[in-house]
Protein backbone atom coordinates (compact mmCIF):
# COMPACT_ATOMS: atom_id res chain seq x y z
CA UNK A 1 0.00 0.00 0.00
CA UNK A 2 0.98 3.53 -0.22
CA UNK A 3 0.66 6.43 1.82
CA UNK A 4 -0.05 10.03 1.28
CA UNK A 5 0.98 12.71 3.52
CA UNK A 6 -1.42 16.09 2.50
CA UNK A 7 0.19 19.18 3.09
CA UNK A 8 -1.01 22.51 3.22
CA UNK A 9 -3.94 23.22 1.34
CA UNK A 10 -4.77 19.16 0.90
CA UNK A 11 -6.84 17.46 3.32
CA UNK A 12 -8.77 14.95 1.36
CA UNK A 13 -8.20 13.13 -2.02
CA UNK A 14 -10.98 14.19 -4.84
CA UNK A 15 -10.49 10.94 -6.20
CA UNK A 16 -10.22 8.19 -2.78
CA UNK A 17 -12.60 6.27 -2.58
CA UNK A 18 -13.42 5.95 1.71
CA UNK A 19 -13.30 2.40 2.93
CA UNK A 20 -12.76 3.59 6.40
CA UNK A 21 -11.16 6.11 8.55
CA UNK A 22 -9.29 4.55 11.16
CA UNK A 23 -8.57 5.72 14.50
CA UNK A 24 -4.96 4.43 15.24
CA UNK A 25 -2.57 4.91 18.34
CA UNK A 26 1.37 4.76 18.40
CA UNK A 27 3.57 4.24 21.00
CA UNK A 28 4.08 8.17 20.37
CA UNK A 29 1.26 9.10 20.73
CA UNK A 30 -1.40 9.97 18.14
CA UNK A 31 -1.22 11.08 14.41
CA UNK A 32 -2.27 14.71 13.18
CA UNK A 33 -5.84 12.86 11.99
CA UNK A 34 -7.28 9.53 11.70
CA UNK A 35 -6.22 7.11 8.16
CA UNK A 36 -8.06 7.22 5.33
CA UNK A 37 -7.98 3.85 4.35
CA UNK A 38 -9.51 3.58 0.70
CA UNK A 39 -8.99 2.80 -3.07
CA UNK A 40 -7.47 5.63 -5.79
CA UNK A 41 -8.03 4.28 -9.19
CA UNK A 42 -8.64 1.14 -8.02
CA UNK A 43 -5.09 0.55 -6.16
CA UNK A 44 -5.21 0.67 -2.26
CA UNK A 45 -4.32 3.89 -0.29
CA UNK A 46 -3.55 4.86 2.69
CA UNK A 47 -4.06 9.04 3.01
CA UNK A 48 -3.05 11.07 6.21
CA UNK A 49 -3.23 15.24 6.95
CA UNK A 50 -0.15 16.62 7.84
CA UNK A 51 -1.70 19.13 9.65
CA UNK A 52 -4.55 17.99 10.42
CA UNK A 53 -8.34 17.50 8.60
CA UNK A 54 -8.35 21.65 9.54
CA UNK A 55 -4.93 22.69 9.15
CA UNK A 56 -4.94 22.92 13.24
CA UNK A 57 -1.01 22.29 14.10
CA UNK A 58 1.83 24.32 13.50
CA UNK A 59 4.60 22.56 11.56
CA UNK A 60 6.56 22.32 14.96
CA UNK A 61 3.40 20.75 16.15
CA UNK A 62 3.01 17.99 14.24
CA UNK A 63 3.66 14.53 15.90
CA UNK A 64 5.50 13.58 13.09
CA UNK A 65 7.01 10.22 14.41
CA UNK A 66 2.76 9.65 15.21
CA UNK A 67 2.41 10.00 11.86
CA UNK A 68 5.03 7.68 10.51
CA UNK A 69 4.42 4.96 12.30
CA UNK A 70 0.62 5.02 12.01
CA UNK A 71 0.89 5.15 8.11
CA UNK A 72 3.39 1.92 8.60
CA UNK A 73 1.14 0.45 10.94
CA UNK A 74 -1.89 0.01 8.88
CA UNK A 75 0.30 -1.42 5.65
CA UNK A 76 2.44 1.52 3.97
CA UNK A 77 5.85 1.03 2.86
CA UNK A 78 6.21 3.78 0.29
CA UNK A 79 5.24 7.52 1.14
CA UNK A 80 4.94 10.43 -0.85
CA UNK A 81 4.19 13.64 0.76
CA UNK A 82 2.94 16.94 -0.39
CA UNK A 83 4.73 20.40 0.52
CA UNK A 84 3.64 23.95 -0.34
CA UNK A 85 7.03 25.38 -0.62
CA UNK A 86 9.07 28.96 -1.28
CA UNK A 87 11.53 28.89 -4.11
CA UNK A 88 15.04 30.08 -3.52
CA UNK A 89 15.80 30.09 -8.07
CA UNK A 90 14.58 32.01 -10.41
CA UNK A 91 13.86 29.02 -12.49
CA UNK A 92 11.81 27.37 -9.94
CA UNK A 93 8.71 29.52 -10.60
CA UNK A 94 5.48 29.61 -8.66
CA UNK A 95 3.49 27.22 -9.78
CA UNK A 96 5.98 24.40 -10.56
CA UNK A 97 6.57 21.44 -9.45
CA UNK A 98 9.13 20.06 -8.22
CA UNK A 99 11.08 16.88 -6.15
CA UNK A 100 13.61 17.15 -3.51
CA UNK A 101 16.13 14.85 -2.97
CA UNK A 102 18.15 16.06 -0.53
CA UNK A 103 17.63 17.92 2.81
CA UNK A 104 19.13 21.20 5.08
CA UNK A 105 18.17 20.98 8.77
CA UNK A 106 17.58 24.66 10.05
CA UNK A 107 14.18 23.06 12.35
CA UNK A 108 15.90 24.03 16.42
CA UNK A 109 16.07 20.94 18.06
CA UNK A 110 11.95 21.31 19.59
CA UNK A 111 10.86 18.07 17.18
CA UNK A 112 11.33 14.61 18.41
CA UNK A 113 13.42 13.45 15.53
CA UNK A 114 14.23 9.36 16.23
CA UNK A 115 12.38 6.61 17.04
CA UNK A 116 15.40 5.60 18.53
CA UNK A 117 16.83 6.89 22.32
CA UNK A 118 15.92 5.35 25.94
CA UNK A 119 18.08 2.82 25.85
CA UNK A 120 18.06 2.05 22.02
CA UNK A 121 20.79 3.08 19.94
CA UNK A 122 20.81 3.19 15.91
CA UNK A 123 22.27 5.57 13.33
CA UNK A 124 20.67 5.82 10.19
CA UNK A 125 22.43 6.77 7.09
CA UNK A 126 20.59 9.39 5.80
CA UNK A 127 23.39 10.09 2.87
CA UNK A 128 20.26 9.56 0.55
CA UNK A 129 16.85 10.41 2.25
CA UNK A 130 14.51 9.88 -0.53
CA UNK A 131 13.86 6.47 -2.63
CA UNK A 132 15.21 6.79 -6.07
CA UNK A 133 12.82 4.50 -7.40
CA UNK A 134 9.63 6.43 -6.39
CA UNK A 135 11.19 9.68 -7.46
CA UNK A 136 11.74 8.15 -10.96
CA UNK A 137 8.00 6.37 -11.01
CA UNK A 138 6.91 10.42 -10.01
CA UNK A 139 9.41 11.49 -12.79
CA UNK A 140 8.24 9.53 -15.20
CA UNK A 141 4.31 10.01 -14.37
CA UNK A 142 4.24 13.67 -14.54
CA UNK A 143 5.78 13.38 -18.07
CA UNK A 144 3.21 11.29 -19.21
CA UNK A 145 0.83 13.96 -17.81
CA UNK A 146 2.86 16.67 -19.68
CA UNK A 147 3.73 18.39 -16.04
CA UNK A 148 6.94 20.10 -15.80
CA UNK A 149 8.72 18.52 -12.93
CA UNK A 150 11.72 19.71 -11.21
CA UNK A 151 14.02 16.62 -9.98
CA UNK A 152 16.83 16.56 -7.41
CA UNK A 153 16.38 19.74 -5.36
CA UNK A 154 17.53 20.71 -2.30
CA UNK A 155 15.00 21.52 0.49
CA UNK A 156 15.44 24.00 3.34
CA UNK A 157 13.45 23.14 6.25
CA UNK A 158 13.00 25.95 8.78
CA UNK A 159 11.42 25.69 11.97
CA UNK A 160 8.49 28.44 11.50
CA UNK A 161 6.05 29.11 11.72
CA UNK A 162 6.61 32.63 10.84
CA UNK A 163 8.15 33.19 7.55
CA UNK A 164 11.71 33.84 6.88
CA UNK A 165 13.75 37.00 6.82
CA UNK A 166 15.72 38.38 3.65
CA UNK A 167 19.06 37.80 5.12
CA UNK A 168 17.65 34.40 5.91
CA UNK A 169 16.30 33.25 2.33
CA UNK A 170 19.88 35.43 1.13
CA UNK A 171 22.14 32.63 3.39
CA UNK A 172 19.55 30.03 2.42
CA UNK A 173 20.62 30.14 -1.04
CA UNK A 174 23.94 30.52 0.09
CA UNK A 175 23.60 27.20 1.37
CA UNK A 176 23.24 25.30 -2.05
CA UNK A 177 18.99 25.40 -1.22
CA UNK A 178 16.86 25.54 -4.06
CA UNK A 179 13.55 24.85 -2.14
CA UNK A 180 12.45 26.32 1.16
CA UNK A 181 9.61 24.69 3.49
CA UNK A 182 8.93 23.44 7.25
CA UNK A 183 7.66 19.91 7.22
CA UNK A 184 9.56 17.71 5.59
CA UNK A 185 12.30 17.25 8.37
CA UNK A 186 12.39 14.79 10.93
CA UNK A 187 9.25 13.59 8.50
CA UNK A 188 11.69 12.25 6.06
CA UNK A 189 14.52 10.79 8.33
CA UNK A 190 11.58 9.24 10.47
CA UNK A 191 10.59 7.69 6.99
CA UNK A 192 14.19 6.33 6.63
CA UNK A 193 14.49 4.91 10.36
CA UNK A 194 11.58 2.92 9.22
CA UNK A 195 12.67 1.80 6.44
CA UNK A 196 10.10 3.79 4.40
CA UNK A 197 10.11 4.97 0.45
CA UNK A 198 9.86 8.07 1.44
CA UNK A 199 9.33 11.44 -1.13
CA UNK A 200 7.29 14.52 -1.50
CA UNK A 201 5.84 16.43 -4.42
CA UNK A 202 6.66 20.13 -3.85
CA UNK A 203 4.23 22.70 -5.58
CA UNK A 204 6.15 26.11 -5.39
CA UNK A 205 3.92 28.66 -4.14
CA UNK A 206 6.33 31.67 -3.90
CA UNK A 207 9.89 32.89 -4.15
CA UNK A 208 10.20 33.79 -0.50
CA UNK A 209 11.70 36.92 -0.13
CA UNK A 210 15.24 37.00 -1.52
CA UNK A 211 14.01 39.02 -4.39
CA UNK A 212 13.83 42.85 -4.31
CA UNK A 213 10.78 43.53 -5.81
CA UNK A 214 8.59 43.40 -2.47
CA UNK A 215 5.40 42.29 -4.27
CA UNK A 216 7.16 38.79 -4.85
CA UNK A 217 7.80 38.84 -0.88
CA UNK A 218 5.96 35.29 0.73
CA UNK A 219 2.98 35.88 2.49
CA UNK A 220 0.62 32.86 3.65
CA UNK A 221 -2.41 33.96 1.43
CA UNK A 222 -0.35 34.05 -1.44
CA UNK A 223 0.91 30.16 -0.73
CA UNK A 224 -2.68 29.33 0.19
CA UNK A 225 -4.09 30.93 -3.00
CA UNK A 226 -1.33 29.66 -5.22
CA UNK A 227 -1.71 25.83 -3.83
CA UNK A 228 -5.43 25.82 -4.30
CA UNK A 229 -5.35 26.95 -7.76
CA UNK A 230 -2.31 24.05 -8.90
CA UNK A 231 -4.32 21.58 -6.30
CA UNK A 232 -6.12 19.77 -9.24
CA UNK A 233 -2.63 19.23 -10.98
CA UNK A 234 -1.19 17.59 -7.71
CA UNK A 235 -3.98 15.35 -7.48
CA UNK A 236 -3.94 14.12 -11.22
CA UNK A 237 -0.27 13.51 -10.50
CA UNK A 238 -0.59 11.43 -7.15
CA UNK A 239 -3.49 9.35 -8.40
CA UNK A 240 -1.47 8.56 -12.10
CA UNK A 241 1.75 7.42 -9.29
CA UNK A 242 -0.85 5.76 -7.20
CA UNK A 243 -1.54 3.46 -10.53
CA UNK A 244 1.49 2.67 -11.47
CA UNK A 245 3.32 2.61 -7.82
CA UNK A 246 4.93 -1.23 -8.02
CA UNK A 247 6.30 -2.12 -4.74
CA UNK A 248 9.41 -3.44 -4.56
CA UNK A 249 11.46 -4.41 -1.36
CA UNK A 250 14.68 -4.69 -2.98
CA UNK A 251 14.95 -0.92 -2.47
CA UNK A 252 17.91 0.42 -0.61
CA UNK A 253 15.28 2.58 1.41
CA UNK A 254 13.84 -1.11 2.44
CA UNK A 255 17.04 -2.12 4.33
CA UNK A 256 18.27 1.12 6.33
CA UNK A 257 18.23 -0.77 9.39
CA UNK A 258 20.22 -3.75 8.45
CA UNK A 259 23.48 -2.40 9.98
CA UNK A 260 22.33 0.82 11.97
CA UNK A 261 21.67 -0.74 15.14
CA UNK A 262 24.29 -0.20 18.17
CA UNK A 263 22.92 -1.48 20.80
CA UNK A 264 23.50 -5.87 21.08
CA UNK A 265 20.04 -7.12 20.39
CA UNK A 266 20.36 -9.07 23.85
CA UNK A 267 20.30 -5.80 25.81
CA UNK A 268 17.04 -4.83 24.63
CA UNK A 269 13.86 -5.44 26.49
CA UNK A 270 10.99 -7.15 25.71
CA UNK A 271 9.32 -3.74 24.36
CA UNK A 272 12.44 -2.48 22.70
CA UNK A 273 12.95 -5.50 20.52
CA UNK A 274 8.95 -5.52 19.28
CA UNK A 275 10.23 -1.65 18.12
CA UNK A 276 12.75 -2.23 16.44
CA UNK A 277 11.12 -5.15 14.84
CA UNK A 278 8.27 -3.26 13.66
CA UNK A 279 10.29 -0.50 12.73
CA UNK A 280 12.70 -3.05 10.56
CA UNK A 281 9.36 -5.05 9.08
Amino acid sequence: MIGILGGTGLYRMDELVLDEEREVTTPFGSPSSRVMLGRLRGRPVAFLARHGVHHERLPGEINYRANVWALKSVGVRTVVGVSATGSLREGLRPGDLALPSQYLDFTRGGRAASFFGNGVVAHVSTAQPTCAATSRRIAECAAGLGFPLHVEQVYACIEGPRLGTRAESRFLRGAGADLVGMTNVPEAFLACEAQLGYCTIALVTDYDCWLDDPAQHVTAEMALTLFRQNLGRVQQLLASVVEHHVDDDTRPCRRTLRHALVTPRERLTPAQREMVDFLSA
